[in-house]
């Protein structure tokens, strides 16, 4: 049986074109609806947050209603930081299911933390690194950049903006918005105020990358023994926000990166490597362990700090019951890449991202997107398509997947054990 979703993530259907202003997320007044066969009405998104926070009787913060959000991690939300801080190119076809054009994400629409930031009655947040057109910040700002780590960057990364860097970015966007304030009041109308920073939702979905990097150059011995240095570092990182005023703390574990298309196609050529629904199970139990030593820390941060408000999210359970179910969820594939080459089952060829056109074994090809995205689990081999993260936000903003890591659940502990 499908489930039904909450009203506000439904909407009327989108213009056939939209302004700039709303393209850059000055409106989030249309939500794209679910794949066809989940049968949904189209209702007006809720513009309340009164309306919205008594639809979250379980969610955790309690009201999720908050004056600015502060976001750090990589691509899972990245909004734009990796193209404006290092020119990375993000072309067609991504954003076309909802910007209708590239927005900097890599998605073919929004991501999570857009729907979220919507649940909120909040514009979508815009990048720190992304200084052309007046950027906004009054509510806000996005840290995260596509390809990101906790621990340092090497030269070799996508991205040098580490978990380290970001709240550096931090402090000194900190620091700039209380000169700035100072000097004119009028500011306050495009920065945070003072007072946000202490009362703000800081939000955290980064650990994927290390693994991922890490897989390339070690055993999967190896890669386990690193576990316990990435989650230190990012302990580091939550307590020097908390130094800095940070007190309401939103954390996502990683989700199953053994069940992306490019880890498929690289490391799951042998049978014997794969799961039972064809995932790639050293890179998921590197995950599980991970996600099991993330909330260790942070019920060790929540006991440390008890000013702290910190929920910890299950991301790995949700995307994993998403892919094992997703033909009971509306989707018709949930390991093949809907922007991609090679056809069935992975739709995914290293040599050739994403709307690309390359001469490969001397004939051009293209890797196109698919008819519709919204019966694709997966967009293009990294990442998840705008109909799968609308799936993730529902789920997270049930409750069921989200707890303060002080609570003994036995039931998160068994999901995590490898």
């Amino acid at each position: 049986m499908v489930p039904t979703l909450p009203n506000y993530f439904l909407a009327f259907p989108r213009p056939l074109k939209r302004k700039k202003a709303e393209v850059m997320g000055k409106s989030c007044s249309h939500l794209s609806p679910l794949p066809n066969s989940m049968a949904l009405e189209l209702i007006a998104l809720s513009t309340t947050i009164t309306l919205i926070s008594s639809c979250l009787p379980f969610a955790s913060p309690s009201n999720f209603s908050y004056p600015a959000i502060f976001n750090f991690g990589d691509s899972n939300s990245d909004t734009g930081g990796l193209v404006a801080g290092i020119a990375f190119p993000v072309g067609p076809p991504n954003g076309q299911t909802y910007f209708l054009e590239p927005s900097g994400r890599l998605c073919d629409g929004r991501l999570t933390i857009d729907f979220l930031m919507g649940v909120m009655g909040m514009p979508f947040l815009n990048p720190y690194l992304d200084s052309v057109g007046a950027p906004d910040f009054k509510t806000g700002c996005n840290f995260a950049t596509g390809g990101s780590t906790i621990l340092p960057a090497k030269a070799i990364f996508t991205s040098p903006f580490s978990f380290g860097i970001q709240v550096a970015q931090f402090i000194r966007f900190k620091t700039r918005v209380h000169e700035l304030l100072t000097q004119d009041e009028e500011l306050q109308n495009f920065l945070p105020l003072e007072e946000y920073f202490r009362l703000g939702l800081y939000m955290f979905d980064i650990g994927q990358n290390d693994l991922d990097y890490a897989f390339y150059l070690n055993s999967e011995d190896q890669v386990f023994f690193r576990i316990p240095t990435i989650v230190q570092e990012f302990e580091t990182g939550i307590k020097e926000l908390y130094y800095q005023g940070a007190r309401n703390f939103w954390i996502h574990n990683t989700g199953p990166l053994g069940c992306l298309p490019r880890i498929i196609a690289t490391f799951g050529k042998d049978p014997s490597d794969l799961d039972e629904i064809g995932c790639v199970s050293s890179h998921n139990n590197a995950a599980k362990l991970f996600n099991t030593q993330l909330h260790a820390v942070c019920a060790n941060f929540q006991g440390q700090f008890p000013e702290a408000s910190l929920t910890f999210v299950d991301i790995f359970s949700i995307k994993s019951n998403l892919i094992s179910n997703y033909s009971q969820l509306g989707f018709k594939q949930s390991l093949a890449a809907c922007c991609g080459y090679g056809g069935l089952p992975l739709n995914f060829d290293n040599r050739i991202a994403c709307g690309e056109t390359k001469n490969l074994n001397g004939s051009f090809v293209t890797a196109k997107p698919c008819n519709n995205t919204a019966e694709y689990v997966n967009w293009d081999g990294n990442h998840y398509t705008e109909a799968a993260n609308l799936y993730v936000s529902s789920q997270i903003l049930t409750g069921k997947y989200s707890q303060s890591p002080l609570l003994a659940d036995s039931h998160f502990l068994a999901r995590s054990e490898y």
